[in-house]
């Protein structure tokens, strides 16, 4: 059996499709890395997120303890109790 020799245009046809697969598979590649690097990011925020909202769920459970609600009076409100003299030291 013999075969027939390709001819130029075959031959054209084959390397084209051939060099977009290439193209194709390359840009696949870069996008799934990409991805992979947004997966990781996003994941990395997850993580932040859930630390964040077990912290405040601490806060809530806790939130009916009078040590707690003095120290986020005094901290995040800046509050005082009657008679209460607050001195800043201001030497540095």
């Amino acid at each position: 059996m013999k075969f027939k020799k390709a001819s130029i245009f075959t031959t054209l046809v084959i390397a084209v499709l051939m060099l977009y697969a290439v193209i194709s598979l390359v840009m696949v590649h870069r996008q799934t890395r990409q991805l992979q690097d947004r997966a990781a990011t996003l994941q990395q925020q997850v993580s932040e997120m859930t630390q964040s909202n077990a912290e405040l769920q601490y806060q809530i459970d806790h939130s009916e303890d009078d040590d707690m609600i003095e120290s986020v009076a005094r901290e995040k409100l800046g509050l005082v109790k009657p008679g209460e003299k607050i001195f800043y030291d201001t030497s540095d």
